[in-house]
């Protein structure tokens, strides 16, 4: 995962089953950011939780298909989550959502750990191209059963929303991470942020990996070590190949990746995962930077992303 390293902390706290960060330039900000934050973040919870029955999200899942009326900010997470699907030709896809609760993740992550919970038969994503969305009239229809999950993208949307409105509002430089997905907005302290990829956002100081250094847009990971759980003796994690319904199976255990956005990192980062051996090719057409690491601890880097001893560690 990314953490960020030093910086005026505003607040540690937890939100959608893992560890938030906010840090800010100017500490006499900091009531004020946390606030913006708050804010932000509950609306978002509120619109696209999958475990909360008063969700827009979970009523849209439960209610087998009918054309629903949905609000503004409901429509803007669909609509990132099936640009994710459209721009990864449908490896990051929003219709896993019965998938992973085929696959035990069928509570809050929190609440997960430490449980075995059944795992049920695997079947493909419905896909995509399932969810009907009418962003004018914001308007949404299922088919074919689809379920929705945005968790893939909806948690690296709220970093950018977040990080946007704090360095409007106050006027200072910003970084959110939200469980290791980072945003920065605003002006950069001097130097940068620094920021450490690992394996776990949440591990120790002294935890393998790599500080580089940041001072606009997003930087993403996405793993199959931490969020992993067993289900009916099998060690299962939440990354879902959509076409076996399936926790996937892929070379990299980590791979993290530096975008304009965070959210755009996190898509490709997801989406690497998914590709597996063809994910550093499709990275350095797309001139992300990334830092990809293998099973046996191999790391492969793409588009200029610094080799250790050229970023400070």
């Amino acid at each position: 995962m990314t953490a960020p390293v030093g910086g005026s902390a505003a607040a540690t706290f937890r939100v959608f089953g893992t560890t938030a960060v906010l840090l800010v330039t100017d500490q006499a900000a900091a009531d004020r950011a946390k606030a913006i934050a708050d804010v932000q973040l509950a609306a978002v919870d509120l619109a696209c939780s999958r475990f909360r029955p008063d969700s827009e999200l979970f009523r849209l899942n439960a209610s087998h298909g009918p054309v629903t009326h949905i609000s503004e900010l409901f429509t803007e997470l669909i609509a990132e989550a099936l640009r994710a699907a459209e721009l990864t030709d449908g490896d990051v896809d929003p219709t896993c959502g019965q998938a992973l609760i085929a696959a035990g993740y069928d509570r809050d992550f929190g609440e997960l750990t430490g449980k075995a919970p059944v795992a049920l038969p695997a079947a493909a994503a419905p896909g995509w191209r399932s969810v009907s969305l009418d962003p004018v009239a914001r308007t949404v229809q299922l088919a074919n059963g689809a379920q929705l999950d945005l968790g893939s993208t909806a948690k690296a949307w709220s970093a950018d929303r977040c990080a946007d409105l704090i360095a409007a509002e106050l006027d200072v430089g910003v970084l959110i991470s939200l469980g290791g997905d980072i945003a920065v907005a605003g002006p950069p302290p001097v130097g940068g942020w620094q920021v450490k990829a690992t394996d776990d956002h949440a591990g120790s100081a002294d935890a393998p990996g790599q500080t580089v250094t940041i001072s606009s847009g997003g930087l993403a990971t996405s793993s199959t070590t931490v969020r992993a759980w067993e289900a009916g003796g099998r060690r299962m994690h939440h990354i879902i190949d959509p076409r076996t319904g399936e926790p996937v199976t892929s070379r990299w255990r980590t791979v993290t990746v530096a975008a304009a956005t965070c959210v755009d990192a996190n898509i490709a980062s997801t989406a690497a995962i998914i590709r597996s051996d063809a994910a550093p090719a499709w990275l350095t057409d797309l001139s992300l930077p990334a830092r990809l690491v293998a099973g046996d601890g191999t790391i492969t880097t793409t588009a200029g992303w610094p080799t250790p001893g050229d970023d400070g560690d």
